[in-house]
């Protein structure tokens, strides 16, 4: 049936592992150490950086087909679904940033945002800022409503965490949260200049958009309905011990944000990601952007921190 002699046969059998093999088992088990301490999330790329970080030699392609040989997969996005209620009377902060998320240093720029996230009892909502420089989440909240309270908790929590100074700019939507009297006050309080997306487009607001992806491809999908309390400790797992501490981040040069802050700023990679489609700005107004932010931080001089 296997066309194959008896004497080939059981010289196969007494035949010993190939030192290849026995390599491909002993990598395989690295491959899954790394897959299971990402939390089933990394793919080929980042599993293939992770262990060369670990000295561990092997080529891309190589860890590629053991991943596909043991059926392990990252975790894939699903579609982008709109959140921001910009329907209201309140002063709307021109859009400075124009796509250009490009920051040379950490607290020069904040990026602030929203998402729903469901639970047993109802939706919950996450408020988070990011430090465009390293993709930190500098402050996060979490509550069951939809009230302002929940930006000036994250707001809160950034400045207390970072104590930036005057001139930082602050970007977000322009949902009511953020545009209402009691949180542009909070920002002029600090000496902080707002920046706002264009009504509609959530490429303005990339960075924070980008991070709610991540949090709901590898997380939140996953997780059922769990109930408020627990909704919230997973949150605070994600943020403050996966995300900031531990994930790769490609915009980063597959370092984590708290790994990239460390590094002296001469030797860090450039991160600035540029986020364009039919609706970008014109060159011209990219370009005018440095300037346009020193005549705002003139006039908020006086301001007191």
């Amino acid at each position: 049936m296997l066309r194959v002699s008896s004497s080939g046969f059981y010289a196969w059998l007494r035949r010993p592992e190939s030192p290849r093999n026995r390599a491909n088992r002993t990598l395989t088990g690295q491959i899954r150490a790394a897959h299971r301490h990402s939390r089933q999330t990394y793919g080929r790329r980042r599993i293939h950086i992770q262990l060369q970080r670990q000295a561990v030699g092997c080529s891309p392609n190589r860890v590629g087909h053991l991943i596909r040989q043991e059926g392990l997969q990252g975790i894939g996005r699903r579609k982008f679904r709109a959140t921001t209620d910009s329907r209201h009377s309140f002063p709307v902060a021109p859009n400075l940033l124009a796509r250009d998320f490009t920051a040379t240093a950490p607290d020069q720029i904040w990026v602030s945002d929203i998402t729903y996230l469901r639970t047993e009892q109802g939706w919950d909502y996450l408020a988070t800022v990011m430090d465009l420089y390293s993709r930190r989440i500098v402050g996060w909240a979490m509550q069951s409503s939809l009230q302002r309270s929940l930006t000036l908790w994250a707001l809160q929590m950034a400045v207390a965490q970072r104590r930036p100074g005057s001139g930082l700019i602050h970007h977000s939507d322009r949902g009511s949260q953020y545009a209402c009297g009691d949180y542009q006050e909070a920002l002029q309080r600090r000496g902080m200049l707002p920046t706002m997306s264009r009504k509609g487009d959530c490429w303005d607001n990339a960075p924070g958009e980008s991070l709610f992806g991540t949090l709901k491809c590898e997380l939140v999908h996953h997780w059922g309905r769990p109930s408020r309390q627990q909704a919230r400790r997973e949150v605070f797992d994600f943020i403050e011990v996966f995300y900031n501490r531990q994930r790769l981040h490609s915009s980063l040069g597959y370092l984590s944000p708290t790994a990239f802050e460390r590094q002296p700023m001469a030797e860090a990679p450039c991160q600035g990601v540029h986020y364009y489609r039919a609706r970008s700005p014109a060159p011209d107004a990219i370009l005018s952007r440095d300037q346009s932010l020193a005549s705002r931080r003139l006039d908020m001089g006086g301001l007191t921190l």
